[in-house]
């Protein structure tokens, strides 16, 4: 298993801006969960608001390592 490191701190900042088109989880290596993210506006709204509060908490994503 590979772990991709992930800057806190660019991930929290992307994800308050652009996570509503699923700018944080691109960052974070997940492709599938971004492009859903994005054709659907971050879930109107609730999606990115629970990522931006995940990423915010430093939730350990799987295969992500938290840097910075």
């Amino acid at each position: 298993m590979v772990m991709k490191k992930v800057n806190w701190v660019l991930a929290l900042i992307m994800s308050i801006i652009f996570g509503w088109i699923g700018v944080d989880r691109f960052i974070m290596g997940k492709v599938g969960t971004g492009i859903l993210k994005l054709i659907t506006f971050g879930g109107c709204g609730i999606w990115w608001l629970i990522d931006l509060i995940l990423i915010a908490t430093k939730h350990q994503f799987e295969n992500v390592q938290w840097v910075g």
